[in-house]
Formats: structure tokens, C-alpha cells, sequence
């Protein structure tokens, strides 16, 4: 009788068939004690194995009893906040302002628009992200008879939209007298013209009362690419844009608050006094998340801007950090933090851990990090060092329900900055960490000209480098490949996440995050050798295009 590793296969007795699937059951429980590979808590444990990364390990398959459409993503970013895929794209001047921030919110993520700019600046990019898409818009621009053509060209440049009420008064709660759009001046030349010349008047409006889902039937009939909401005199109270209901359509994933309909805003802040007049700039415009951005979170300036935020602003949520000790993560948790952001020196333009000879590995500090603070109830966002679908899926697995990522998104087409050809011929954009020399001199720079000559260093406030004379660089600076647009790049993400959840067994994040929590989830250690193997090996030459 032939054997495997000296076990010789068994059979039902009295035939000469296999066992059956619940025999098997029993004979692995009985004598394989049920379960191959390691528990999350084994697997981590720095004694044993030293602090891992995401390369270290691999998460073992388990059943297949699902398609992959079927996975759900659906995840807390904070206490109060959750959105619907767990993708954040990072707050570093190369990755996210508000072309960044409005598409990810479109497909179901978050954008943190950055704060190496003007307080000012930032607002404005924070405002661009609410009233991109609404449900009633509320603060519509307004317009007056004598605004000119020329005017509302301006207008449109500014605010990206071209569709203005046009009122008596010129404000909100003033009879409505027409419609300027796009179509109206887009040929007309005469800069000088007043609207009244070019606008419609001939409207179709709801009065007052009436609810979103009835406002949008209306819309969708009359054809009109506006429908002003009116009180019983006539006077303007709201607007309704027929371009949200084109991208509810598009985009049913879209990180929305549920009372207003708008994409969620969430933007980074330091931790110095100056921090509080930006902030009150940000809360004005909009923000829903305030990301507090330090590259080490457990400091007596973060818990303090922490415990001012809920006092002053207890309708906002705040996400502390960064952190990869539950000492550090407890303080934060205490002072009243809705989220934590885990990581330090894991980025791809980071040298944290290289330059200050401190931080942690980021499976390690994930794990300990997140197991601590769900016993509070609060959110973890893997921050740094994602670079492919199966790092995001560990960083979830291990106890984060969202990841940020900056390198990864740094290339797409809403990125800012533009796009060049390297020496190498190939079309790359410029990349940086926020604690390089380049983003700290810029963020100097720009606040060269305001009245407070400490304003002039909070770009290196979050490496507590404000009053250096000499900057310690903790980033570098560089480029990375076009990845295209992230309109197509998050939903391969978003697909990739799906069918690795689907190896793993698991429906959703959050059975992902209870199945590592009872062992039902396992993990293996991997060597180099074995990481080796499970990449691209063997080929003379090979393309690697993830999608199309």
C-alpha cells in the first residue's frame, strides 16, 4: 500500500471509496488538532520571530463557498464615520489635494487633502470637496442682474461648475429671477454683457418641503440641468444639480454623509497654536475628519490639540497619530482620539527609522497597536508601506479597517503636480515624503510672508522641527511610474481585496478582523527563499500589468 510521509490513506470501510467530507473533518481535527499555520498572536510575537513586515508572512487559504461580488468592504475609518471600500490616500503635497480627495470620496474611500500650503489654501481645496456633489445644495453661488458674462466665465474658472441662480438681491433668500449655465455664455463674446441677456427664465423650481427623492423625480422630468428650490414667494432657499444624480448613478460607492449628501471632507492639521486659526478655516468650509499629522503621535501638543478639538468642535472627528505602541496609542485613546493612524518609518520616501533609529515594524505595530484599541471601539488606519493588493489585505487582516497610502497613488492623474519623461523614457511624477528637506523648505517658504515668523516653520512641525536651524531630513525625494487614473487603479484595488477575502474564506472586514481574533484565520512565516518563490521567477523577460 502506498503512503504519503509514511501515512497510509484510509477508506470507508468495507468499500474502496474515500472518505466522506465530514470523516476528513473529524480525522484532521483528531489528528492534526484541526488547524495548520499560526495564530495572529503567535505569528507577531517579537520574541519568537523578531518584528515582521508585510513581506514576512502569508495569511493560509481557507473555503471558497461565495463569488467575490459578494465580499463587503464596508468599514469604520472612525467612531462615527464609515465608508464603503478602505482605501485613504495619504496627506503629502504629492498625492492628495482636491482632485485626489474628490475622487477617492467618489469611489468609496478617502482623500486628506494636506496642510503644506496656506491655511487659506486648504480651505478652498476643503470646499471644492463639498460642494462637488450634494443632495440640497444649500450655499449655492449666487448671482446678481448685473453680474456680466465675463463674471460668470471667472466664476466658473474658480468653483470648476457653471450653473448660478440669479436673484434680485444677488444672495440667497432673494426672488429668483433666472439661470446662467454653461451653455448660455459659452459662446458669447461680449465680456461686458450682463446675464440678463444670456440667462434662462424659463424654470421649473419645487417649493419648500418637498423631499430629496421627490426634488430628484422633478428634475429628471423637466430635463433642466438645475432645479431651484423656492419658498412660497418665490425667493431661492436651495438647489438641486442634475450632475449629482449623473454621479449617483456612476458612483454608488461615494463616501457621503447620510443627513446632507455630500462627499465626506477630511484634511490634515499640526499640533501648534496656529493649527487652531486653520482649523476653524477648515471646520468654516466644511471638514467632516481632522487628521492630526505627526510623525510621532504620543506628545503632550497632540493630546492637548486633541482634547481642544472635542471641546471646541464636538461634531468633528479627529484621527491621531502616528503611533505603533499601545503605551502611545493609550494616551491618545484617553484624550478623546476617534481614530488612530498606525506607522512610523514604513512609508517608501520615509527614512525615519534609518535617520532616528526609531519606529517599529509595520505588521508588528498594526497588531498591537489595533488589538488594544478595539477594545475601546476606535478605528486604525494602516498608514505606510502598502505597495500591492496583498499588503492592504494584511495591514485589514492584522487590525486595521482602513489603509492610507501615498506611493501607490502618488502617480495616478489626480495627483498633483504634472506629469515628465525620465531619463529612461518613461512618463514618472515627482514624489516626496513630508519630512524631506524639499517639503520643509517649500512649507518655510510659503509662509515667508505671514505676519508670524513661527508660521513661517509649520510645514516641520510634524518632525517637531519648528525652531531648528538646521533641518534633519526624515524623507527623501523622487518619482514614481503613471499608473493612470485612479478611476480605474482603487476599483482593481478594491477587486483584488475582494478575491483575496474570498481565498481567505471570509465575506467581509469585519469577519476578517473576528476570524484572526478566534484562530480561524491563519498565518505562515515566510523566508527569503520562500519570498522569492512566490514572486515573479524564472523568466528571461515578463511584463507586469495588473489590470487593464
Amino acid at each position: 500500500m502506498s503512503t504519503t510521509n509514511g501515512v497510509a490513506p484510509v477508506h470507508v470501510s468495507g468499500t474502496n471509496s474515500p472518505l466522506d467530507h465530514t470523516k476528513a473533518m473529524e480525522i484532521l481535527q483528531k489528528d492534526y488538532a484541526g488547524k495548520d499555520g499560526l495564530d495572529a498572536e503567535t505569528l507577531v510575537d517579537s520574541k519568537l520571530h523578531g518584528g515582521l513586515t508585510y513581506n514576512d508572512f502569508l495569511i493560509l487559504p481557507g473555503y471558497i463557498g461565495f463569488p467575490a461580488s459578494e465580499v463587503s468592504l464596508d468599514t469604520p475609518v472612525t467612531k462615527r464615520v464609515s465608508i464603503k471600500t478602505p482605501f485613504l490616500s495619504s496627506p503629502m503635497d504629492t498625492v492628495t489635494e482636491h482632485s485626489m480627495a474628490i475622487h477617492m470620496a467618489l469611489l468609496g474611500g478617502l482623500g486628506v487633502i494636506h496642510h503644506n500650503c496656506s491655511p487659506d489654501e486648504q480651505a478652498e481645496m476643503v470646499r471644492k470637496v463639498k460642494r462637488y456633489e450634494n443632495g440640497f445644495i444649500l450655499d449655492p453661488v449666487v448671482i446678481s442682474e448685473g453680474t456680466t458674462v465675463g463674471e460668470v466665465k471667472a466664476l466658473r474658472e474658480k468653483w470648476g461648475f457653471g450653473g448660478f441662480p440669479v436673484t434680485e438681491n444677488g444672495t440667497l433668500r432673494s426672488k429668483l429671477i433666472g439661470i446662467v449655465t454653461n451653455r448660455d455664455i459659452q459662446f458669447h463674446d461680449e465680456l461686458d454683457a450682463p446675464v440678463t441677456k444670456v440667462m434662462s427664465t424659463d424654470l421649473e423650481t419645487a417649493e419648500t418641503g418637498v423631499n430629496l427623492q421627490e426634488a430628484n423625480d422633478i428634475l429628471r422630468r423637466s430635463k433642466k440641468g438645475k432645479l431651484p428650490i423656492v419658498d412660497s414667494e418665490g425667493n431661492l432657499v436651495a438647489l438641486l444639480s442634475r450632475s449629482d444624480l449623473t454621479k449617483n448613478l456612476h458612483f454608488p460607492l461615494a463616501s457621503k454623509l447620510p443627513d446632507s449628501k455630500q462627499l465626506i471632507a477630511a484634511a490634515a492639521i499640526g499640533t501648534r497654536p496656529d493649527d487652531k486659526i486653520r482649523l476653524e478655516k477648515l471646520v468654516s468650509a466644511g471638514l467632516d475628519i481632522a487628521i492630526l499629522d505627526s510623525s510621532q503621535g504620543n506628545s503632550i501638543y497632540q493630546i492637548q490639540m486633541v482634547e481642544y478639538i472635542k471641546k471646541t468642535y464636538p461634531d468633528l472627528d479627529v484621527v491621531a497619530g502616528n503611533v505603533v505602541t499601545r503605551s502611545q496609542a493609550a494616551r491618545l485613546i484617553a484624550a478623546g482620539a476617534d481614530g488612530l493612524r498606525i506607522g512610523m518609518g514604513s512609508g517608501s520616501a520615509c527614512i525615519t527609522q534609518e535617520v532616528m533609529a526609531v519606529g517599529r515594524p509595520q505588521a508588528a505595530a498594526i497588531w498591537n497597536v489595533s488589538q488594544f484599541a478595539a477594545r475601546f471601539g476606535v478605528p486604525c488606519i494602516a498608514d505606510g508601506g502598502i505597495q500591492n493588493v496583498g499588503h492592504i489585505v494584511k495591514g485589514l487582516a492584522l487590525g486595521a479597517t482602513t489603509v492610507m497610502m501615498g506611493g501607490l497613488l502618488a502617480g495616478t492623474t489626480e495627483s498633483p503636480g504634472q506629469y515628465y519623461v525620465s531619463r529612461e523614457g518613461q512618463l514618472v511624477k515627482a514624489y516626496r515624503g513630508m519630512g524631506s528637506i524639499d517639503a520643509m523648505e517649500d512649507k518655510k517658504a510659503a509662509g515667508a510672508d505671514l505676519k508670524d515668523a513661527k508660521a513661517a516653520n509649520a510645514g516641520t512641525a510634524r518632525y517637531f522641527s519648528e525652531g531648528d536651524r538646521l533641518l534633519v531630513a526624515q524623507g527623501v525625494s523622487g518619482s514614481v511610474l503613471d499608473r493612470g487614473s485612479i478611476t480605474k487603479f482603487v476599483p482593481y484595488l478594491m477587486a483584488g481585496v475582494q478575491h483575496s477575502l474570498q481565498d481567505i474564506g471570509t465575506k467581509s472586514l469585519a469577519a476578517l478582523r473576528e476570524d484572526v481574533r478566534t484562530g480561524d484565520v491563519r498565518f505562515e512565516l515566510r523566508t527569503v527563499s520562500a519570498q522569492a518563490e512566490g514572486n515573479v521567477h524564472g523568466l528571461h523577460t515578463f511584463d507586469k500589468k495588473l489590470y487593464s
